[in-house]
């Protein structure tokens, strides 16, 4: 009798414990991963040298990854490392603006009108206001076919108060119109690179 009583507070103990970890795991969502944004990063490298882009930063924007998690990743080339890691906004498509309703599978197009968001590699442009957030938005250049409506589309980086400081997975990130949405206090701290920086500066949204 001893021995089953240990026996069910042993398994009543696992299970409290199991509980715990998922949701410890839920609030607190795993950042990119590493490999994968040094492989890319390596790739990025070339292109800006080859491109006369800024070979020493660059931002990736991993959309394969649940928007309630960071995903954009302003990346150190030089000491191959991340500098920020924030949320990322991508957007609705046919859904309802604001809502997270694609936050695992977002639609992606390159055509005006849509609201979505368009994969590829971008040239971070000249800075200038925005209706949203702090203000202040980037112009887009897309490089590839993907997005080489962007500028067309008024496809800018911008902030926007809709986007959380941290990840509210399993919620997702509120969407938009097509626009790279990150949270006020993190683009605060972008453009303290994109101001020093005398080059332009890729952004590479992929998945």
């Amino acid at each position: 009798m001893y021995v089953l009583i240990n026996t069910r507070r042993y398994i009543k103990a696992l299970s409290v414990l199991a509980v715990v970890i998922m949701t410890f795991l839920s609030c607190h969502p795993q950042a990119p991963n590493k490999e994968t944004l040094k492989t890319r990063a390596a790739e990025a490298k070339l292109y800006c040298q080859d491109k006369g882009l800024n070979a020493n930063i660059c931002i990736l924007a991993d959309m394969s990854i649940h928007s309630g998690k960071n995903r954009f990743t302003l990346w150190d080339m030089k000491k191959d490392s991340a500098l920020l890691s924030c949320l990322c906004s991508h957007g609705c498509g046919e859904d309802t603006w604001g809502s997270d309703e694609t936050k695992t599978a977002p639609v992606f197009s390159n055509t005006p009108d849509t609201h979505c968001s368009s994969l590829g590699k971008y040239k971070i442009g000249a800075r200038g206001w925005s209706n949203w957030g702090i203000h202040v938005n980037y112009k887009l250049h897309g490089l590839d076919s993907s997005n080489s409506k962007a500028y067309e589309r008024l496809i800018v980086l911008h902030s926007w108060d809709a986007v959380p400081e941290t990840a509210p997975y399993p919620n997702g990130t509120p969407e938009g119109w097509g626009c790279p949405a990150i949270s006020n206090g993190n683009l605060q701290k972008l453009k303290t690179y994109l101001t020093e920086t005398d080059r332009p500066v890729l952004l590479w949204i992929f998945r």
